[in-house]
């Protein structure tokens, strides 16, 4: 962690020129910002100059009197690597990878389905959500609860998980297929026409 203070520094101390440079390309004085943001011209002045640690309760109304993202005021440095590695799940012959990684909220899956027998009567399952499914390549079938779909790539549906739904392959090769997943709330707003 105390390597870690040098680099802090550095980008603390970059604050005040990019605060002066900004406010200086507006061609605003100092009264005038602490006009805008509540900021007294002393502490304007003093973070300008790299005499007042900027924090966060002046920052915000900075970036907001400049109409910049705060990372950008404080030219935050990369957060890493910004990639998702994701491990497979196999569940029912299904391969599920995970293209999200943050807990709770909308989820996105791509899920590769194989060709599966056609059941005779499918078992309809219902759940809390709201499921929203983009066929990539192959054929799904989908029971909802009074339909029957076979989707193509290309299509799309959305629908309340409440509603009995079942979903497989109809076959004869894997289907891919793009999944976003929300808790009930969280309804994407996307409509597939019918092509009947």
């Amino acid at each position: 962690m105390e390597d870690d203070e040098p680099a802090l520094d550095g980008v603390l101390q970059s604050v005040g020129p990019r605060l002066r440079a900004l406010r200086q390309q507006r061609a605003v004085t100092l009264a005038q910002l602490s006009t805008t943001t509540g900021i007294s011209v002393s502490t304007l002045s003093r973070l300008e100059s790299g005499q007042r640690r900027p924090t966060l309760e002046l920052l915000l109304p900075l970036a907001r009197a400049h109409q910049v993202p705060l990372d950008e005021l404080v030219d935050a440095p990369p957060t890493g690597d910004p990639r998702i590695h994701s491990r497979p799940i196999t569940r029912h012959g299904m391969t599920i990878l995970p293209l999200t990684r943050r807990p709770g909220g909308l989820q996105a899956y791509k899920m590769i389905i194989p060709p599966q027998p056609l059941e005779p009567t499918p078992e309809l399952k219902v759940h809390e959500g709201y499921e929203w499914l983009y066929i990539l390549s192959g054929r799904l079938r989908l029971m909802l609860g009074e339909h029957d779909l076979v989707l193509t790539p290309g299509e799309v549906v959305d629908f309340d998980t409440h509603v009995p739904h079942w979903f497989g392959n109809p076959g004869p090769e894997p289907a891919e297929v793009l999944s976003l997943f929300g808790p009930q709330g969280e309804r994407l707003h996307v409509r597939a026409r019918s092509t009947s």
